[in-house]
């Protein structure tokens, strides 16, 4: 962390610096209100020391300042005047903390401790939150198809190592899901799993909301962030499409994976970050280093250990267990009786190519459990292209929706070329259009 020291005796500022510093943080003094809040102006800080009595001002005055300045800010007050009175108002107003001088550097140490543990049990609440609203049923770990468990058994024989982990494989195929499960399988496992999409956001927005960035970096950042690398510390930094990483951010992301250093957007101060790497790509990284649209020192940097996720169409003996489970779990959710599947459906699953992987399996059985009869699906209840009613997905002319025929045509041209880079070319949008569109679309 950066901490801003704020007390009218260098005495006790260098004594706290020490402290601060000896504990792994960087510090800063300020021998009064006006200086202290030029800094918080200028700089960034995740936590500051302040004492309650600054010669003539009132700290707490100065408390409420530095919060109008940096909300969010974790203030620790201290002062010889200690007692009750003073300490709840302290926290009253927004403090974090109270130490009563005369104070010992373990003290400092501790409440240091004390707001990484906090800091780190709101991310850790927020992961929760957001695992919560994207439940989704859970992939199976268990496979009888042998390139399935070769890849399962590198990526958790490495999840106990802090090695950077490459996952390779289509969109779909739930590379996520296994990232989850190797931090689930690792030292950081209490620590927060931080998701970064790669194309999701344009280059500027991308580089903000992985690094963070401070108050005036540009238009629009009327505050700071801390960014998905500061929210990952001390756990696992899951950059999803990291093929999709613009040339320009990088250098940036191989800094971090080499020195563990970065700095946020518009600040020149360097910022530790204990994180532990996991990337996925649905691209040939090699073919594009030698296109050069991807640094080569980059890809070794994240190439350390790669695991290959096979296609659905590829791991067929799997598909029977993986749609009963996603039909237990979306019957349970919704309440409603459904008992598997009949041969006849099953046979039409095996039919098919399954562009969109594990991901469209459960976006089909989701569907058909919502519509189907009580009982086992049957081929009448699954959508027309497995039924075999009609011919597969949206003919044009046909009456539908323009959307309907944007969810097919681009699903099609999914299945059909070989990464979302070339999709993105054949549909003549960019990247982080094709994105959105999936996303709106539900074709993630």
């Amino acid at each position: 962390m950066r901490v801003l020291i704020i007390d009218d005796e260098a005495g006790i500022r260098k004594t706290t610096r020490i402290a601060v510093e000896t504990a792994g943080h960087s510090a800063v003094e300020a021998p009064n209100t006006s200086r202290a809040l030029k800094l918080a102006e200028e700089d960034t800080f995740d936590a500051a020391f302040l004492d309650l009595r600054l010669g003539s001002e009132d700290g707490l005055e100065t408390l409420a300042r530095l919060l109008k300045v940096r909300p969010g800010l974790e203030v620790v007050m201290f002062t010889a005047y200690a007692n009750i009175a003073t300490a709840v108002e302290a926290m009253r107003r927004g403090a974090f903390d109270f130490i009563p001088k005369p104070f010992t550097p373990d003290q400092i140490r501790g409440v240091l401790a004390k707001i990484g543990r906090s800091r780190a049990l709101e991310q850790r609440v927020r992961t929760l939150e957001s695992e919560l609203a994207g439940s989704s049923p859970p992939i199976e770990l268990e496979s009888s198809e042998p390139a399935v468990q070769r890849a399962l058994q590198i990526a958790f024989k490495a999840a106990p190592t802090t090695a950077t982990i490459l996952l390779l494989g289509p969109s779909g195929t739930g590379k996520s899901v296994i990232a989850r499960e190797i931090h689930r399988r690792s030292a950081q496992k209490e620590a927060p799993f931080v998701t970064v999409s790669c194309p999701s956001l344009s280059r500027e927005l991308l580089e903000s909301d992985l690094f963070g960035h401070v108050k005036g970096a540009f238009t629009g950042a009327v505050s700071d962030a801390a960014g998905k690398i500061a929210a990952a510390d001390g756990g696992t930094l899951f950059l999803d499409e990291v093929g999709e990483l613009p040339l320009e951010i990088q250098p940036k992301l191989l800094r971090l994976l080499q020195e563990r250093e970065y700095e946020r957007v518009g600040e020149t101060q360097p910022r530790r970050a204990n994180v532990r790497v996991i990337a996925a790509t649905n691209r040939n990284l090699a073919a594009d280093v030698q296109a050069g649209r991807y640094r080569e020192d980059l890809f070794y940097r994240l190439n350390v250990i790669s695991v290959a996720i096979p296609a659905l169409k590829d791991r067929m003996g799997d598909l029977a267990q993986l749609a009963e489970g996603c039909a237990r779990f979306h019957a349970a959710r919704l309440g409603r009786n459904i008992a598997g599947f009949t041969p006849a459906a099953l046979a039409a699953f095996m039919r098919y190519g399954w562009p969109g992987n594990i991901r469209e399996l459960g976006n089909v059985i989701e569907r058909t459990v919502i519509l189907a009869a009580e009982g086992p699906i049957d081929l009448a209840d699954l959508p027309e292209e497995f039924s075999g009613r009609a011919e597969a997905g949206v003919a044009l002319g046909a009456r539908v929706t323009l959307e309907a025929l944007e969810t097919e045509h681009i699903r099609r041209v999914l299945g059909a070329c070989r990464n979302l880079d070339e999709t993105a070319r054949v549909l003549g949008i960019d990247p982080a259009t094709l994105y959105r569109k999936r996303q709106k679309l539900g074709l993630l």
